[in-house]
């Protein structure tokens, strides 16, 4: 009889948990638990009836990489390669890039000839950033934070607006608090073996393709900045539900797991609000503060150290006008703390995708990210922000960023409670102290999802092919 896998949560980490394990050469019985309504977690569109798409998650993926490869095989796979929306690398939306500072919008530098000469909101040319990295001495601490780091090696102008603007639009997170070896692994391994960032990007990393598909050629080809789909990102998500489906994955929703228990034979016990389901294994794709809620007594060194892995809050606002145009075109602008730490920043969706523009085709697609590390500072509780609140903000910051003074013709705003895990100082730490205990206690429980290594869609899908591969073999 095949062994029974358990994947605990229905985001895009348990889904691709589950499409590894059904392509496996001896598949397992598998069986997806998900609380809520509704599979893909974090992606989230919402379809109108005249075909405008709003992305609430995730709205683009990057190509790159051996986890872009097999991001883009995966989609092959499941059948959306004629869904796929690409941004080829000459795009408008791949070449331009906003920071919003000093009350105004400043095009960051993307091309050699603007890093040679000062271009605001930069006070002299980042040429001499570069030269600043090449001669800087390696660091020798186990791990530091992001701006530390960023102001050591290119100083402290980058760190405090660059850096600290690129935190806030991947992690909504505080540089100051994050750490450079978990959140930019790249970077801390290029300077560890190059002593340099720059030398080390340039001639130490490796270039794995991962897995080849005419997808990630036409990526390389066309040099996708990023890509989406047509029925926006969360159809990746019930295009991997229906794949496994069929191959006999066994999906329930409206199934919180209550509790986790060892029967005397090694299997686990799973309690659920219903009753009970009994696993050889269990792929946990929760978050890590909602595993360390159900593991058993005798595990809680594990959930002592899952609880010391925060996450914060995002606030996103989809806002659609007619009749007006953007000042710039691009694919959006970040703000660094030190002009409003609410903001994280605007994206012009529909610059990048004009396909889910629906019947108004020359609609302007706006998505203002309010929150992230600052959310209780500037908002309170995200459990009870008044949406109006965050509607104001929102229209407020489109309006004094971009000049559009009409209000929009259709708004969507949706809080989302610790969506983006804070990888803080010693995470590498905590993460090797949780596979160690997982080694040592030889527990059937793999972990996976975005509280760990990587935050992004790939990321994900990445983790959970290494757990079904480091369980079948």
């Amino acid at each position: 009889m095949a062994p029974t896998v358990a994947v605990v949560g229905g985001g895009i980490s348990g889904l691709a948990a589950c499409y590894h394990l059904v392509r496996s050469p001896q598949p397992p019985k598998v069986l997806l638990l998900e609380a809520s309504a509704r599979l893909g977690g974090w992606l989230q569109s919402t379809r109108t009836p005249d075909g405008t798409v709003f992305e609430h998650g995730p709205r683009g993926i990057r190509p790159g990489g051996a986890v872009g490869a097999d991001t883009l095989h995966m989609v092959s796979e499941i059948g959306l390669e004629g869904d796929v929306l690409p941004v080829p690398g000459d795009h408008p939306a791949s070449r331009n890039r906003f920071l919003y500072i000093g009350r105004a919008l400043h095009q960051l530098p993307s091309s050699l000839r603007a890093l040679l000469r000062p271009v605001p909101p930069f006070s002299q040319a980042l040429l001499w950033s570069g030269v600043r990295d090449l001669l800087a001495p390696a660091g020798t601490e186990p791990d530091e934070t992001v701006h530390s780091f960023a102001q050591r090696r290119f100083g402290c102008e980058v760190a405090d607006v660059a850096i600290d603007s690129l935190c806030r639009g991947v992690f909504a997170g505080d540089c100051r608090a994050l750490s450079i070896r978990s959140c930019f692994p790249l970077l801390f391994e290029a300077e560890r073996r190059w002593r340099s960032v720059i030398l080390g990007l340039a001639l130490g990393t490796r270039k794995e393709r991962g897995a080849q598909s005419r997808l990630s050629q036409r990526a390389r080809t066309e040099r996708w900045s990023q890509w989406s789909l047509r029925g926006g990102m969360e159809s990746l998500a019930e295009a991997l539900a229906a794949f496994v489906h069929l191959r006999g994955v066994e999906l329930r929703c409206h199934l919180p797991l209550r509790r986790l228990k060892r029967h005397p034979d090694g299997r686990w016990q799973l309690i659920l609000a219903d009753g009970t389901v009994t696993a050889d294994h269990v792929v946990s794709a929760l978050p890590a503060a909602a595993l360390a809620e159900v593991l058993p007594a005798n595990a809680q060194p594990l959930a002592q150290e899952l609880r010391q892995i925060p996450s914060v809050s995002v606030a996103v606002v989809n806002l659609q006008y007619q009749g007006i145009e953007l000042p710039v075109t691009g694919f959006g602008h970040l703000v660094p703390s030190s002009e409003d730490s609410s903001l994280l920043g605007i994206v012009y969706d529909s610059v990048a995708f004009p396909q889910h523009n629906g019947a108004a085709a020359t609609s302007v697609r706006l998505t203002v990210m309010l929150g992230g590390a600052w959310f209780q500072q500037s908002f309170g509780d995200p459990a009870t922000a008044a949406p109006e609140l965050l509607l104001a903000r929102a229209q407020g910051a489109v309006r004094d960023h971009l000049g559009l003074e009409l209000p929009p013709t259709h708004s969507i705003v949706r809080v989302h409670q610790d969506c983006i895990p804070q990888y803080t100082l010693g995470h590498w730490q905590r993460t090797e102290r949780i596979r160690r205990f997982l080694a040592e206690q030889q527990l059937p429980l793999s972990l996976i999802g975005a509280s760990y290594a990587g935050v992004s869609v790939n990321d994900c899908i990445a983790s959970a092919k290494a757990a079904v591969e480091q369980l079948l073999g």
